[in-house]
């Protein structure tokens, strides 16, 4: 467990900052769990490769190990990071904050408020 909120934040967003690390939460979020070498063959880089983005995802708390036999099973472990993840792709779509449905989802009726995105 972490100390302070703040720090886990923080190692969470940097976890997320690498193309290969967005791609392999993708397939464990949309495909499930897979082994190590599953991974590999879905992309264009070594074992090693995958494995340390792996850890470093793991290390975050975003995906969790088991062993099987020879192989390690990873699974997504915070399935609220694919559902941000899911949020941005559809801001960066669409331009418009308010078409994301997982940030407006229970939020209350916020008509007249300004847009979060011009504001900035």
């Amino acid at each position: 467990m972490f100390d302070n909120v703040q720090d886990f934040q923080v190692r969470v967003f940097k976890a997320l900052a690498h193309p290969t690390r967005l791609e392999l939460i993708k397939a464990l979020a949309e495909e499930g769990s897979k082994c190590v070498c599953e991974l590999v063959e879905r992309s264009q880089f070594d074992q090693s490769t995958i494995s340390k983005h792996l850890s470093i995802l793991k290390a975050a708390g975003i995906v969790t190990s088991t062993k099987e036999g020879l192989n390690v099973i990873y699974r997504l472990n915070m399935e609220c990071v694919y559902s941000f993840m899911k949020c941005i792709e559809q801001v960066a779509l669409t331009r418009d904050a308010h078409r994301c449905f997982t940030c407006t989802l229970g939020r209350p009726s916020d008509a007249g408020a300004p847009d979060p995105v011009d504001s900035m």
